[in-house]
């Protein structure tokens, strides 16, 4: 069954039921989810903020760290929408525990690895509990929705990002003293996530079944395929924008801090924190203010709007990086939530595959600009790669050719 074929929520169309009576958010399960988004991203930003100590133990390059997040954020990406394009026909709602699980063992294996080859297995289970977790989790918040996908899409995202930004504090303050096998603890907290997310599980089924006697009804027409392809091509180019200076500064900006400033790796945990909380902020901000004010505005505003920020950042002392970066990490997050939701409302009924792709996008865009950056930095060194990084937010010029789907639905 396709899901966005039945529910007028779930294809961005006006409801066809009386104002009065219209769906409420269901906060408990967007609550939930956002939990759920947490403790996912929270072990996988453990991997990322462990990257010093990999380096160490291993005696690894720059380019390797790259191929390590490459190995993760690709299998992620190239899982994701397909895992999505199925389940739009066939919704798992039990698959849900199955990703959590998958992060678990991929902690488990990157705490306890005795060699590259296995950091790198640690990463491809990390990277494929993230591409079961993301589709399906996605579209369960557009469900309980209500009416309101944006503030659901920021709800659940902001589990996500929070989870992201305590990463450093946890490695700072209890992996650094104690050593990488202080990872497996963490191991607590996915299990703590797989009964969560059978409890969403249930919900799902639930809902599904409630739906199954709702009469179903046609999508709406979509773009014609030459200008959706175009209209594709402009959101995967901001992304690349958004996404490689992203993994410019979440795998590489902890070593310019210490080697541009001369900080210790704690204290460039904690700077890496400041960045990492202002992503989780504009995640926060940016679905609701897609709902308001449109969502191409706030894509617009979101990437260009990062770029004289990003130039001066390169330039200036270190209170003022650790600032800038936070006003950076804000202004560049608060697209992604009107990206997804935007992707959603151009192909309805299609709500698991835009949602995978987009999810997708992000860990293999992130990947690839994290493999190209340790190249380059092993090449020119840590200090350029920021100074050419600086330019990417001027890609947002292109959200200019993007429509705008308040005023211009598709015919």
């Amino acid at each position: 069954m396709t899901m966005t074929a039945t529910h007028p929520q779930t294809a961005g169309a006006a409801p066809t039921v009386p104002p009065a009576s219209a769906p409420k958010p269901v906060y408990g399960v967007l609550a939930a989810a956002s939990l759920s988004h947490f403790i996912n991203d929270m072990t996988q930003s453990l991997f990322v903020a462990s990257y010093p100590l990999f380096k160490g133990g291993f005696s690894l390059s720059f380019a390797q760290i790259g191929l390590l997040t490459f190995v993760y954020q690709v299998t992620a990406s190239l899982l994701q929408p397909l895992i999505g394009r199925y389940t739009d026909r066939h919704p798992l709602p039990y698959s849900l525990p199955f990703g959590m699980l998958s992060s678990l063992s991929g902690l488990l294996t990157l705490a306890f690895a005795s060699s590259y080859p296995m950091l790198l297995v640690g990463a491809i289970l990390l990277g494929t509990g993230s591409s079961i977790f993301h589709p399906e989790t996605s579209r369960l918040a557009r469900l309980a929705s209500g009416g309101a996908p944006g503030r659901a899409q920021s709800l659940f995202q902001i589990g996500g990002n929070a989870g992201s930004a305590v990463g450093p504090l946890l490695i700072a303050y209890f992996v650094l003293p104690h050593g990488r096998p202080a990872l497996a603890w963490f191991a607590l907290s996915a299990l703590l996530g797989v009964i969560v997310m059978a409890g969403l599980g249930r919900w799902y089924q639930a809902h599904l079944r409630a739906r199954a006697t709702v009469p179903a009804r046609a999508a709406p027409a979509a773009y014609p395929a030459a200008q959706l392809r175009r209209i594709m091509a402009v959101l995967i180019a901001l992304l690349i924008s958004k996404f490689f200076y992203i993994a410019s500064i979440t795998s590489y900006y902890i070593f310019y801090l210490m080697q541009h400033f001369g900080v210790s790796e704690h204290a460039a945990q904690i700077d890496l924190f400041i960045f990492l909380a202002g992503m989780a902020l504009g995640t926060l901000v940016g679905g609701p203010l897609g709902d308001r004010i449109g969502r191409k505005r706030v894509i617009w505003v979101s990437i260009l709007g990062a770029l004289p920020f990003t130039l001066v950042l390169p330039y200036v002392g270190l209170t003022a990086t650790v600032a800038l970066s936070g006003i950076v990490g804000l202004i560049l997050s608060s697209a992604f939530p009107s990206i997804v939701v935007y992707g959603q409302e151009l192909i309805p009924g299609r709500i698991g595959m835009v949602s995978g792709l987009f999810f997708g996008l992000a860990f293999g865009l992130g990947g690839l600009g994290a493999a190209l950056i340790g190249v380059l930095a092993d090449q020119v060194g840590i200090d350029m790669v920021y100074r050419i990084c600086a330019f990417l937010p001027a890609i947002g010029l292109l959200a200019i050719f993007l429509p705008d789907l308040e005023k211009h639905p598709a015919p």
